[in-house]
């Protein structure tokens, strides 16, 4: 089929070459011969006026105007794919959809167990592919690559539907054998105390209460980065510093861990967990039954602890 002189099916061609950035790769993606390919990459030269491609051993360097249409044609793939394509009805049962979801391994713990869990009784060949968080999470988005994002509201991008889930607080922690932390916790104390602190991404964005602490003029004595909050239990350990995280995942890891858990001296309110999805999945008929599923289980995680 041609479009004002293009031949579609290269648009597909195109997509993997980009994506694969290795030629063979490409026509195995696609289910075409080398040769087939070959032919595919000469067409689409000569239709742009570009060469798009140079080599670089076996690698594929896009140049300057094949980048430029990276998002244009993942775009009009998957409005084909999501538009016209996948309507038929979803049948969670028989589905082998991959969910690659974005969140922090708070999440995974506390929430998205259960999400799994319950995906495994009701689809059962459903899988899951969870993500850290990533520095261009706005971009993986908007090109379709990822189906969900779950992080605090205040830190989502503007350009995508969300939903809310559950509201959260966050807690401060240190080993019990601290004995700064026999008294109710100060400000002041907060603050002159060493820290271990979450940290992610490889721009090593920062969690709520850093990201507060710097909106008002503070610094704390950070004396440990570290990747995740689920780090920052065992790291402290037989040790004088604290940690600052999700309340829901301190409880989770005080059944196991000599931790103590005091109440955070900053004037921070409960903070919205949300999920996101890129606009183009809007009427996905399995991204809307992966939502559902989202939905009802963070009602039921925001009883449980009211019910406590």
């Amino acid at each position: 089929m041609r479009f004002k002189g293009l031949d579609l099916n290269l648009l597909v061609a195109l997509d993997a070459l980009m994506t694969e950035r290795n030629l063979t790769a490409a026509a195995r993606n696609i289910n075409l011969s080398q040769p087939a390919m070959s032919a595919a990459v000469a067409r689409l030269r000569a239709y742009f006026d570009d060469e798009l491609f140079t080599m670089n051993g076996r690698e594929l360097v896009l140049t300057p105007r094949a980048e430029s249409l990276i998002s244009a044609v993942r775009e009009a793939l998957l409005h084909i794919q999501l538009s016209i394509i996948s309507w038929e009805p979803f049948d969670p049962f028989q589905s082998d959809r991959r969910f690659r979801i974005i969140l922090s391994d708070f999440l995974t713990l506390v929430f998205m167990e259960k999400v799994v869990k319950r995906a495994a009784r009701e689809a059962p060949g459903v899988s899951f592919e969870f993500l850290p968080l990533a520095d261009d999470y706005d971009e993986l988005l908007r090109r379709g690559e990822v189906d969900f994002l779950v992080l605090p509201e205040v830190f989502m991008p503007s350009a995508h539907p969300r939903a809310k889930l559950f509201e959260e607080t966050l807690a401060c922690v240190g080993c019990r054998s601290n004995e700064q932390l026999s008294q109710p916790l100060t400000f002041d104390r907060y603050m002159s105390m060493g820290h271990v602190a979450a940290k992610f991404g490889n721009a090593r964005r920062p969690s709520i209460e850093e990201w507060y602490l710097l909106e008002h003029g503070f610094k704390r004595r950070i004396e440990v980065v570290v990747q995740g909050f689920s780090m920052i239990p065992p790291v402290l350990t037989n040790t004088n510093r604290i940690g600052t995280m999700p309340l829901r995942l301190a409880q989770h890891f005080a059944k196991n861990l000599p931790l103590r858990i005091m109440e955070l001296p900053l004037p921070l309110p409960a903070f919205t967990e949300a999920v996101q999805w890129p606009a183009l999945h809007n009427g996905d008929p399995a991204s809307l039954w992966m939502r559902r599923i989202l939905l009802q289980e963070a009602s039921r995680l925001a009883a449980s602890l009211a019910d406590r």
